[in-house]
């Protein structure tokens, strides 16, 4: 069953993507759309044998590097983590293959999009079962080749084009860091299986130790979109929307998070890790959302928003509450799948359009759009009893109740985030569904609800993003829970907070939150509905022109890095080919090589003259070198040699002249 969950996505993308003309448009949906939900069948199956009943299978296929002490498998590895992390990556990729049968119906290379798809999901499987580093690594490098593949689908189109290279350009910074971290792992612990490293961290030097964790957060920042690697994922909107529901809610961006919760035994013995990530997460959370409050168009506000539960996350995982940090992203999977999905439903009714000013009224037309779509902002956050409130809101109580300076000014720096993110939230649904209508009218005329493909997946993700979160709580983040017992997730007895944050914590502060979301969302629609002018008067005066253009262009960190970094190693590159490329290496290469061996070779030539004396003289010399040889053994050869070719030398000079 095991091996089953694993092969078939590899299958249904082998016979899409090879035979795709044999099997046809229809066939190639059905095999991949029926294989990924047997697997994901499957898989829930094992989350209840292996999560529940706490039983780790482990799978060796065969061996793949045998050097001296350094044995790696090819290696599975199914505990309480990986299922846990199967579940939302099988759901939503099977929910998302029967969205792309609707949405996709148009276009011409249907194939090779199931095709890349199901690839995409073998490799985020491989990613999640491996068990060890370096068959993680093939699964974090294959799920970054097939969102570059996936990006670029529309390949003629030259954004789509510029925002695959940026991510892939992007992510390969982090994923060059993360293999020094697995250089450093090898060197220090003489392997790379999970189980070896883990067992030896508490006896490592915590230096190395700190290292190891700075690459390994490094490489989580890429793929998961953390400050300063965070480019590429607004620009990934360029692909259809079922990529970016699957890309940047479930699977991709949450690979990072997985590596950091892997690698809990490991971070959990270096606090200025930890303290990283607390940090790294905080900045994340607010930065994101305030940017994601100025921007216009409806795919890249949701993608700021999964850059700042991402955010959210990491700060859990900074908190050592990796329980916390897997909850929240098992329940952010699906309400930030659905409203990916729910935007898209959107976009193919209007004419793919993407500027949500130039929407509204749609609540009419489409009335399940709009009813996903507020089921999942309310998810998102964190509206009380909904699934994203069990999780989100655990993790600000969390960081309060950790009682470390630090990590109370993280709970209010995370507070002002989820403040932001309720006025975006807000803003998508106002300006989409419930103001006057703003777009040409052969939108509204052509409006279409959609068919049973596309508003399936949505019902389901709905009911998932309202009960999902209540029933499994428990599960994940209760206080007896013994789903964790295999030990598959490591927190330190000295950095358990779990009993401050549920009884310690005073009541106001877990009620903080709340209160501000309730409070912005009624100040925003008053504002929104009775005094839109205010807005627009002081987006006019040279004040609001300046905030709004400031964070419109996103800090101005794509700025700094076009105009100071990409300039300068653009031009470095000029300057290495010329000096490298075309100077040097061709001469001592091709260029010179050749010139030389040519000299070398006409001089040889001219010792031919065809008189016997010459001939003479030749055996001569070779007679009196072999008899220095045999006596001056101590002067070296090449000297001798090199006297040789000298005599030979001025022997030609002489008979050329």
């Amino acid at each position: 069953m095991y091996l089953v969950i694993i092969l078939l996505p590899l299958l249904g993308s082998i016979i899409s993507g090879f035979f795709g003309r044999k099997v046809g448009i229809k066939g190639g949906q059905l095999i991949t759309c029926s294989f990924i939900i047997i697997t994901t069948i499957l898989a829930i199956l094992a989350f209840f044998e292996v999560g529940y009943n706490n039983i780790p299978i482990e799978i060796n296929l065969m061996r793949w590097i045998d050097s001296e002490s350094l044995n790696v498998n090819w290696g599975f590895y199914f505990d309480s983590l990986t299922v846990s992390m199967l579940i939302p990556v099988l759901i939503v990729s099977s929910l998302v293959h029967i969205y792309s049968i609707g949405y996709m119906s148009h276009d011409p290379h249907i194939q090779r999009f199931f095709s890349y798809l199901s690839l995409f999901t073998f490799m985020m499987i491989i990613l999640v079962t491996a068990n060890n580093y370096v068959l993680m690594f093939v699964g974090w490098e294959g799920v970054g080749v097939c969102s570059y593949l996936l990006i670029n689908f529309w390949f003629t189109r030259i954004a789509a084009n510029q925002s695959s290279i940026s991510a892939f350009l992007t992510n390969r910074v982090g994923d060059f860091i993360l293999a020094v971290g697995m250089f450093i792992i090898i060197w220090t612990f003489g392997n790379i299986d999970y189980s070896t490293v883990f067992s030896l961290a508490p006896y490592i030097n915590h230096d190395i130790i700190t290292l190891i964790g700075i690459c390994l957060l490094i490489g989580a920042m890429a793929k998961s979109s953390q400050i300063g690697l965070h480019v590429w994922l607004p620009q990934a909107m360029e692909g259809p929307t079922p990529v970016s529901a699957l890309i940047h809610a479930a699977t991709m961006v949450t690979a990072g998070v997985y590596l950091l919760m892997r690698s809990s035994p490991l971070i959990e013995y270096s606090s200025t890790v930890l303290l990283l990530c607390l940090w790294v997460g905080a900045i994340t959370t607010v930065f994101s959302s305030v940017i994601g409050l100025f921007q216009q168009d409806i795919k890249k506000v949701i993608a700021y928003s999964t850059m700042s539960q991402l955010g959210m996350m990491v700060i859990a995982v900074g908190l050592s509450s990796y329980n916390i940090a897997l909850f929240h992203l098992v329940n952010h999977a699906f309400y930030k799948a659905l409203l990916f999905l729910g935007a898209g439903a959107v976009i193919h009714s209007v004419g793919d359009n993407q500027d949500f000013r130039k929407y509204g009224g749609l609540i009419s037309f489409l009335p399940l759009a709009y009813s996903v779509m507020l089921i999942a902002s309310l998810s998102l956050v964190a509206f009380p009893f909904m699934t994203g409130f069990y999780s989100k809101d655990f993790i600000l109580e969390s960081a309060y109740g950790q009682f470390y300076f630090s990590s109370t000014i993280v709970y209010f720096i995370a507070t002002i985030g989820a403040m932001f993110t309720t006025l975006y939230s807000v803003k998508v649904l106002y300006l989409t569904f419930l103001t006057n209508p703003n777009g040409p009218l052969i939108n509204y005329k052509q409006v279409d609800p959609g068919n049973i493909f596309i508003n399936l997946p949505l019902i389901i993700l709905a009911i998932f993003s309202i009960f999902f979160g209540y029933i499994t709580k428990d599960t994940f983040i209760g206080l007896a829970t013994g789903f964790f017992s295999d030990n598959s997730l490591f927190i330190h007895p000295s950095h358990e907070i779990l009993l401050d944050t549920e009884f310690a914590v005073p009541t106001l502060f877990k009620l903080l939150p709340f209160i501000f979301t309730l409070s912005l969302t009624i100040i925003s629609l008053i504002f929104s509905e009775f005094f839109p002018k205010f807005i627009i008067n002081f987006k006019f005066t040279r004040l609001g022109y300046n905030i709004f253009s400031f964070f419109n262009q996103r800090f101005f960190i794509e700025f700094f890095y076009n105009k100071y970094i990409t300039d300068f190693v653009l031009k470095l590159g000029g300057q290495t080919t010329k000096v490298l490329d075309k100077g040097s290496v061709e001469l001592l290469g091709p260029y010179g090589l050749e010139k030389g061996l040519l000299n070398l070779s006409k001089n040889i030539g001219t010792l031919s003259t065809g008189v016997i004396t010459s001939y003479a003289l030749y055996i001569l010399i070779g007679l009196i070198f072999y008899i220095c040889l045999q006596y001056f053994s101590f002067i070296d050869n090449n000297i001798l040699l090199l006297l040789l070719f000298a005599i030979f030398s001025t022997i030609n000079r002489s008979y050329v002249y």
